[in-house]
């Protein structure tokens, strides 16, 4: 049986004994939201769809997770969970076809025991979904080549203890090394543990001997590692040196790089010095928190393509305060020198806010998007927490925050696992969309959410200089419709807006928009793919103005 080796006070085993499920009636909770949360800023303007689950489950735990998407297909995302369903434990999986516009999913992938821990995937070149995780009788995968559906077998990476594992793809198709799949992860099978890495060039179904990457310097161990590849094919992997004794608080970032597929690795034991927030209690919370980092590579082909970005949660070192901050550091050269950190939220320094469980996508057009858990909004500690996201688009330097989710909830260790509640967040993006993946237990046991947040989202004008002289709510367009049509509306002023949609007998079926937005010109999408066919309306009320068209839906 393999247990994790993370140097915790209270790590997470493998459940034994009696389990006794969460009261039925929580998992029963619907999300009532259906409107979009515009925020209207200088430089951009974002819209926040609503909080939803990727597999509402009465009987199961989903923590730790973390997405991806295809290389070249952005309709297609996989999220990988530590799950705990029924009282079996092992690793769950949610996948989308239409970018994010439905889930499935299972709970308990087939090929992993009760032992697994710790989801690490990708998606190939071909499609083919690779899953690394901590499993017995080592670190192993396994795949599947339809989307999740059905699985192989267990292939075996290194036996023995091991620990905290992630894997990238190289998905640039001129790249030399195009459809190799990496995995790196923490030997914890030797004293003062390095990092491992391993390959597959025929998507998982067999890997590479495992290589050492580093050797730890005295007094500290590496762990935590996190991995990405950028255009040229060139590897980068990012870890943590924590102190070898308690509390094994992250000192300082380490950061290799292979520009020949990992077969020879540059390597900076100390690229920059951090202070992490690893403690077993935190902030109040009976619940565990690290201060791991997580990479992320510009593939835009814009004027920042190959930048890297590295993020972790730190504190009482600069420019993060005396509570937890997201702090970035970011390298122009390929990783071989690291600037200062830069401080990514934007709350007030030193307010007795903590933001932690950073995650980090370089979106198609270079835009840098970091998710993570946060306090803000709630007076003491111990209170409940949301989930932000802060966006760059001046590669890092200045950044924005914007509250993803719709709902908040009280932070604690999950039923019969202690403090822990998983160690990860995720996040991806496509289609022009950002896709913020957390787990928050708002239902009553742990559950994997998922919003979609749009960057200039079609149709807000952002011509200051156009605004319209009237009010007025244009026909949806196409009509008929199946399923999506586009309705438009002009505002002369800033106001509070409500654009909802109902059926014939008058109930509200979907509500577009329910905020405060600034004069100008808008569209917004709608989506009946869940509706029968039939006659709809849709009405606009911006303070005294309220029209209503009606439209139609044949499927």
């Amino acid at each position: 049986m393999i247990n994790a080796q993370e140097k915790w006070s209270s790590t997470r085993k493998p459940i034994y004994g009696n389990y006794v499920n969460l009261p039925s009636e929580n998992h029963s909770w619907q999300n009532a939201n259906k409107s979009i949360k515009i925020y209207d800023f200088s430089n951009m303007v974002i819209s926040v769809g609503p909080s939803i689950r990727v597999l509402p489950t009465s009987n199961a735990q989903q923590d730790e997770i973390i997405l991806v998407r295809h290389p070249s297909n952005q309709n297609i995302m996989f999220g990988g969970a530590n799950t705990t369903a029924g009282g079996i434990y092992g690793q769950g999986g949610y996948w989308t076809t239409d970018g994010g516009s439905t889930w499935s999913g299972n709970n308990l992938l087939p090929p992993f025991t009760q032992s697994s821990s710790d989801p690490g995937p990708t998606i190939d070149k071909n499609g083919v979904i690779i899953f690394t995780t901590l499993d017995s009788p080592g670190m192993v995968a396994a795949y599947s080549t339809n989307n999740g559906v059905s699985w192989s077998g267990k292939v075996t990476m290194q036996s023995g203890s091991v620990d905290k594992n992630f894997a990238s793809t190289d998905g640039t198709p001129s790249s030399p090394y195009y459809g190799r799949s990496y995995c790196v992860w923490s030997n914890f099978a030797v004293g003062q543990p390095p990092i491992n890495f391993s390959y597959t060039t025929n998507s998982g179904v067999s890997w590479s001997s495992y290589l050492q990457i580093n050797t730890s310097q005295g007094g500290h161990y590496s762990q935590g590692a996190d991995i990405d590849v950028s255009t040229t094919g060139q590897i980068n992997v990012v870890w943590a040196c924590p102190t070898s004794s308690s509390p094994f608080t992250e000192d300082f970032a380490g950061f290799a790089s292979s520009t020949n597929g990992g077969t020879t690795w540059t390597v900076l034991n100390n690229a920059y010095d951090m202070n992490g927030i690893r403690a077993a209690s935190f902030n109040g919370w009976t619940f565990r928190v690290n201060g791991f980092p997580r990479i992320g590579v510009d593939r835009s082909g814009g004027s920042r393509n190959g930048w890297i970005y590295i993020v972790a949660s730190e504190k009482n070192l600069a420019p993060a305060g005396t509570d937890a901050d997201v702090v970035l550091h970011r390298s122009t050269d390929g990783g071989a020198t690291w600037s200062p950190g830069i401080r990514v939220n934007q709350d007030p320094l030193n307010n007795g806010k903590v933001q932690f469980f950073p995650a980090i996508r370089v979106d198609e057009a270079g835009g840098v998007n970091i998710c993570y858990y946060d306090n803000r909004n709630y007076p003491s500690v111990g209170d409940s927490c949301e989930t932000y996201m802060s966006r760059s688009v001046d590669g890092g330097t200045t950044w924005v925050d914007i509250k993803v989710s719709d709902h908040a909830c009280k932070v604690k260790g999950e039923a019969g696992l202690g403090t822990y509640g998983g160690d990860y967040i995720g996040i991806s993006s496509g289609n022009g969309k950002i896709f913020p993946f957390w787990f928050d237990d708002k239902t009553g046991t742990m559950q994997a959410w998922v919003a979609a947040v749009t960057p200039d989202p079609v149709g807000i004008s952002g011509n200051t200089n156009e605004v319209p002289a009237l009010y007025k709510l244009e026909q949806n367009f196409p009509n008929p419709f199946n399923p999506n049509t586009t309705i438009s509306f002009a505002l002369p002023n800033e106001q509070r807006v409500k654009l909802e949609v109902f059926d014939i007998t008058g109930k509200t079926v979907d509500v577009l928009v329910n905020n405060t937005l600034k004069a100008g010109t808008y569209k917004f999408d709608f989506n009946a793919k869940e509706l029968p066919s039939g006659v709809y309306f849709y009405r606009l009320i911006a303070g005294d103005f309220t029209s209503t068209k009606k439209m139609i839906l044949v499927k």
